[in-house]
């Protein structure tokens, strides 16, 4: 009997780790992230191995989140389908279609946001999120994210329970592990949900070249220079003013035919007719764009836009009546028919001009290249899409806009256009077309400048037949006139360097700022922020029911 005693505690011993972990796995579902903080401050001491320490809190981390969505989803709905409430069936149905567009985003933060965890996946299994997803998703948020406290806890121990509980009340996360989080993840959902080589080499490939970079990663210097502009000018709205004569200075909700309007009338010989359809319907906006092509003498194919817009969105060349009728269908945004300028060639200019000057300047020309893929013979439109060293990095713009043609061969020879708006974001090639500058050029833009009441710094889109006649200042077609919020798109030619390109952004904004300010020292007055705000979300919800751009 006394040499078994021994053999009970060596026993014990052996099991208490496998004991230990079970412990942390169920206590994962009354309050995670206590659980995995304990789990990591027994690995500060040597208590339990990472092994069984992680695996034992991602499972239950991990089956606790897709208990929750297996809950609504199966329980949770058929309870609602068979009630009296499936009277708003038609409201879940839309809020379906919402989280499926956005439920990525939003189960990512709710891994770092605790409190909005149960809510969220219990959402997410209501509103039918695939399963497929919502593991992929909630797994590798749950590996990060316990991965990421395990490791703080041991290295930094009691410290980080500190830290902890401050996060849990107050609602904050380190910045910069949430950026980790969020590239991360796009990553993987991009690579192993849907796998293809030559996306994720494209994709891979996309972050050396900047002009590709998604705007959350190219523009906070840019946001940071604008903070300290409004402090040294005094006033964060400044640019609301920079073009007293155009709504928000032309920062958010200008309209597009008020300025082409002030064009026409002042320099009819420069500008492409354009027009505002009448009506509210479908049929009586039909007959509005019937009635003007008749008077105007407008023959397809002609361009249909919207008078709100911003980045190219909703610009169509539409080419017979069918392409109007579903235009017309999509959205009941206020729209502008105008007339095509043949161009063949486009160009941004630049301009500005201080109150009281006597002359304006151009401040940067863009030369716009409109890519085409050629045929092989052989090769769908998919595959030139793919193969081709450009076109690949915008591929997500390309492929849909060809859905409906994305497996028909283009014969040899055979050339197709991937883009017909003249915005980089819609796939439009920039280069810096300095070297059209003339003096010829500068004083045709600035006289017509000073013919638009309250304008003073933005960006033309003019289209023309020949360099020599754009460096004469002759015979070119304005289609817009952007205002404080356009760019000096010429820092998208991929010759440029990114310094480059901030340096001509931050001296742009200096312009418009200091612009903005003096308009304010002559009598005009910023807009509220209230006004602002509203205004962009009234943009924000007419730009999602826009058509696809060419």
């Amino acid at each position: 009997m006394t040499e078994a005693l021994p053999l009970v505690p060596h026993a014990i011993a052996e099991w208490l780790p496998l004991w230990k972990a079970a412990g942390f796995f169920f206590a994962t579902f009354v309050l995670e992230d206590a659980a995995v903080v304990g789990a990591g401050l027994m690995l500060a001491n040597d208590s339990l191995s990472w092994p069984a320490a992680f695996t034992a809190c991602f499972l239950g981390i991990w089956l606790g989140d897709a208990g929750l969505y297996a809950l609504a989803r199966f329980a949770g709905r058929a309870c609602f389908e068979r009630s009296s409430f499936q009277k708003f069936s038609p409201k879940v149905a839309r809020s379906e279609k919402w989280f499926a567009a956005r439920g990525t985003p939003i189960l990512i933060i709710s891994r770092l946001v605790p409190g909005t965890r149960l809510p969220t996946y219990l959402a997410a299994g209501f509103l039918r999120v695939p399963a497929g997803r919502f593991l992929v998703i909630t797994g590798v948020a749950a590996f990060i994210w316990t991965f990421v406290i395990l490791f703080l806890t041991q290295t930094f121990g009691s410290q980080l329970v500190k830290w902890l509980n401050a996060y849990k009340f107050g609602g904050t996360i380190l910045l910069g592990v949430g950026l980790l989080v969020l590239v991360l993840l796009q990553w993987l959902r991009r690579t192993l949900v849907d796998f293809d080589l030559r996306k994720f080499s494209t994709h891979c490939a996309r972050w050396t070249h900047w002009e590709f970079w998604p705007g959350w990663l190219f523009y906070p210097p840019v946001v940071i220079y604008s903070l300290w502009l409004a402090v040294k000018y005094r006033g964060a709205l400044l640019p609301t003013v920079s073009n007293p004569g155009i709504f928000s200075g032309g920062m958010v909700g200008e309209s597009k035919m008020a300025t082409l309007r002030d064009l026409m009338q002042t320099s009819p010989e420069f500008t492409a007719e354009a027009e505002l359809l009448a009506g509210t319907t479908p049929a009586e906006r039909l007959a509005s764009l019937r009635e003007i092509c008749g008077r105007r003498n407008i023959s397809y194919p002609f361009i249909l836009k919207p008078d709100l817009g911003q980045r190219g969105d909703g610009i169509k060349l539409v080419r017979d009546e069918a392409q109007v009728q579903a235009y017309l269908q999509q959205t009941s945004a206020a729209l502008i028919i105008q007339r095509f300028a043949v161009g063949p060639h486009e160009a941004g200019i630049f301009y500005y001009r201080f109150p009281g000057e006597s002359h304006g300047h151009i401040f940067a020309i863009t030369e716009k290249v409109f890519p085409v893929l050629s045929g092989d013979g052989k090769s769908t439109i998919t595959e030139l899409i793919w193969n081709d060293a450009r076109a690949r990095f915008m591929a997500e713009k390309y492929l849909p806009r060809f859905a409906a043609r994305k497996n028909e061969i283009l014969p040899t020879g055979e050339t197709l256009p991937l883009v017909q708006a003249g915005n980089h974001a819609q796939g439009c090639i920039f280069r810096d077309g300095k070297r059209w500058h003339t003096p010829e050029l500068e004083q045709r833009l600035d006289a017509i400048s000073q013919k638009v009441s309250g304008f003073f710094i933005g960006r033309y889109d003019l289209r023309f037949s020949s360099e020599a006649e754009l460096r004469a200042g002759k015979n070119f077609q304005i289609i817009e006139l952007n205002g404080a919020a356009a760019e000096a798109t010429s820092i998208y030619d991929a010759r440029n360097s990114l310094w480059s390109a901030y340096r001509t952004l931050f001296r742009q904004w200096d312009l418009v700022f200091a612009i903005g300010a003096e308009n304010r020292r002559l009598g005009s007055v910023p807009m509220a922020s209230s006004e602002f705000w509203r205004a962009r979300r009234h943009y924000s919800a007419l730009a999602a029911t826009y058509p696809k751009a060419d």
